[in-house]
């Protein structure tokens, strides 16, 4: 087999491959969304181009009389900004210790977070509902921000860390001969640097209150604070209006913003993530 012939085939199958993983991630894209314009609420009668398309749903959604789902979108936005502020906030702090300094405990502690990002969030349910019960976080947006965002903690200071480890400690050392303190050398010379990597973490924070439905259908109670995820299940889940078509419409819905902020970090999240993966 001549080069040429076994670089065609090649080719083929790396092309071929590709379109098999576009397709696998974009069909069910494009029946969602056509669901979501499909009339009349029973996904047996829907196809991905509807032959009758109508906004019925989405107006259903906005309609404050009918619908909750405004009020869920509010909340779901309010958690995930919060998230993400905070979590970018103790993630850089703690990353940039574990980076720059060294002290008594501090292989155990990147061990211990290395044994905790194995184990989600959902496994510890028992223990997150008593202690939001004993002490007053439970049916709160605050107690569900702070589970989310100690969530986020251990992979995201690992990352972290692997990218600050990139950075030379030159510049420190530089900044410390002008006179330049700890927090200023954090927050004037190494963030600045480290700004793919904070883009990464933001993103992934921002995400996970979005795609999480079991954690906030423990501690939320009340409809009016839930989230979309809970409020959509709810929606569904009623015994006599299984209202899928809707649901397909709500789903489109929560879809934007984490697209929109995704194509804002766009030109970060690469470079942020190989940097990150480095061995500190």
């Amino acid at each position: 087999m001549s080069v040429k012939t076994s670089k065609i085939i090649r080719l083929t199958v790396s092309y071929l491959l590709l379109l098999l993983a576009i397709i696998i991630v974009v069909y069910p894209l494009l029946w969602v969304i056509g669901s979501s314009f499909n009339p009349g609420q029973s996904l047996s009668g829907s196809s991905m181009f509807p032959e009758n398309p109508t906004l019925a749903h989405y107006q259903y959604l906005f309609d404050t009389e009918k619908s909750n789902y405004l009020n869920w979108y509010f909340n779901s936005m309010k958690i995930s900004i919060s998230t993400m502020i905070l979590a970018v906030i103790a993630v850089s702090c703690t990353a940039y210790a574990f980076s720059r300094y060294r002290f008594i405990g501090r292989k155990n502690g990147l061990l211990t977070f290395l044994v905790l990002q194995m184990i989600p969030n959902f496994a510890a349910l028992i223990a997150i509902f008593v202690l939001a019960n004993r002490t007053g976080l439970l049916d709160t947006h605050l107690g569900l921000i702070l589970v989310y965002v100690g969530g986020q903690i251990p992979m995201s200071t690992w990352l972290m860390k692997g990218y600050l480890d990139t950075i030379p400690k030159e510049l420190d050392e530089s900044a410390k001969m002008d006179g330049a303190g700890h927090f200023l050398i954090f927050r004037k010379i190494v963030m600045p640097l480290a700004t793919p990597i904070v883009a990464v973490v933001a993103l992934f924070a921002f995400i996970a209150p979005f795609g999480d439905f079991i954690l906030a259908r423990i501690l939320l109670r009340s409809e009016e604070k839930f989230t979309m995820g809970v409020g959509l299940y709810e929606m569904v889940a009623k015994q006599f209006g299984n209202e899928f078509t809707t649901f397909a419409a709500g789903s489109v819905l929560i879809a934007l913003p984490i697209a929109g902020l995704f194509l804002m970090f766009q030109k970060y999240f690469v470079s942020g993530l190989t940097a990150g993966g480095t061995k500190g």
